[in-house]
């Protein structure tokens, strides 16, 4: 029962969570793109988001389990003496990066985390991904200005702002926590009472460009790549010892 579970545990963390993306633009090709479609923009792309982000937070969580299964101590930290809440914001998801990176060190003494990502093809890879799975579809048609700015902008995923001492660096921090604002925004209903509409500071404001859905699908993105790569890691240094 113990390997069944386990097994299940693996196979979603190393499960891209690009797939629930590619269903979300699959599942809404026979909708078209006309003016009478576009009351649906902002709901469908708000339920791929809370989808996607709910379903990062319990790949996290999965982690965990993994790493305190091996690990007895860990356990204790992880679980008794310094708990995790949901795994949602940018603080608990770097526990967690910090967190594989330890359990890689104790199988592997001289791992270097820093040298182990070609963070330039990361970057490269995940913008490409999200571009190509949204070209010509109507949901770039409906965001068309939000998906210009983000295929047109070389700096949304800058390579030296991840997967290096920590997760994310300074400016990436500062995007994912425009994305966990909105996550909050959504899960919590509060725009169905707050317009949803920029205040004239927001646009002035050169982050606003960074506060859109292809933005924040990067971002989700980049981290589930980062984390899997380093799970895999972890595995196949289990597999050796």
């Amino acid at each position: 029962m113990i390997n069944t579970l386990m097994s299940k545990h693996t196979n979603f963390i190393l499960t891209p969570n690009s797939e629930i993306l590619k269903e979300f633009v699959s599942a809404n090709k026979g909708i078209g793109n006309g003016i009478e479609t576009y009351s649906l923009s902002e709901y469908t792309f708000q339920s791929v988001f809370l989808k996607l982000t709910g379903a990062q937070e319990q790949k996290m969580k999965c982690i965990c389990w993994e790493l305190a299964t091996d690990d007895y101590e860990y356990r204790y930290e992880r679980y008794t003496k310094s708990r995790l809440g949901e795994c949602s914001d940018y603080k608990e998801k770097n526990t967690i990066y910090k967190d594989l990176i330890s359990a890689i060190k104790k199988l592997q003494h001289d791992f270097d985390h820093a040298a182990y990502f070609d963070r330039q093809a990361i970057s490269q890879q995940t913008i490409a991904e999200i571009t190509n799975l949204f070209a010509g579809s109507n949901l770039s048609t409906w965001a068309e200005l939000a998906y210009l700015e983000f295929t047109q902008n070389n700096q949304v995923l800058p390579h030296n702002q991840f997967a290096s001492a920590n997760l994310f660096e300074n400016v990436l921090q500062e995007r994912y926590e425009l994305l966990y604002r909105h996550r909050n925004r959504c899960a919590h209903n509060t725009l169905s009472y707050q317009e949803n509409l920029p205040t004239f500071k927001n646009l002035y404001n050169s982050d606003h460009n960074y506060d859109n859905y292809f933005v924040r699908f990067a971002l989700l993105i980049l981290i589930d790549k980062i984390v899997i790569k380093l799970f895999q890691k972890y595995e196949a240094l289990l597999a050796e010892n």
